[in-house]
């Protein structure tokens, strides 16, 4: 992440994460499955619209610490691979438009390893001097390898809708 702050101009507009929330919710027949992650560390030029953000994937807390353990050792293998990151650009933010503005984050998700492109919709707010950036999506397990095991096939959606909240403070 170092490398890609390295290269943004002096005379950018360079904002770290002050406060995240990441978190996904798995409906299924029989139990939901939610969990949140507070870890996220990122980094915005808002004059580009370039940022990168890595998430630690054994940092999502569940409410049953089984469930815990078997999205880290079995469908995610979070010692092998312990982060997502993603790494793109904010389409379309004005940084002069006050209020609530609607804006595409475009670039290359890599979980699990597997790297993929990804566009998403979502809103950048402007408050006073941070950026709260907020989005909502759909990951397909299948496209990041992410295998069920035909046993739990009703147990778990093949979809997990992804919650994003990020709040930025200049640097």
């Amino acid at each position: 992440m170092l490398l890609f702050f390295a290269h943004f101009p002096a005379s950018s507009q360079k904002y770290s994460l002050e406060k995240s929330s990441v978190s996904f919710f798995s409906e299924a027949p029989i139990e939901n499955i939610t969990a949140q992650n507070s870890k996220t560390s990122s980094l915005l030029n808002a004059t580009s619209g370039e940022v990168v953000f890595s998430i630690p994937i054994k940092e999502f807390k569940f409410d049953k610490s089984l469930m815990q353990e078997h999205f880290n050792e079995k469908y995610m293998e979070s010692d092998r691979y312990p982060k997502a990151i993603f790494q793109g650009k904010f389409l379309n933010l004005n940084l002069d438009e006050k209020g609530e503005q609607n804006v595409r984050a475009s670039g290359k998700l890599t979980m699990h390893g597997i790297t993929r492109e990804i566009d998403v919709q979502g809103t950048v707010e402007i408050v006073s001097n941070q950026l709260l950036a907020r989005a909502n999506f759909l990951i397909k397990l299948k496209d990041y390898k992410i295998k069920i095991p035909q046993l739990l096939w009703n147990n778990i959606a093949q979809e997990v809708k992804v919650t994003v909240e990020f709040t930025y403070k200049p640097i």
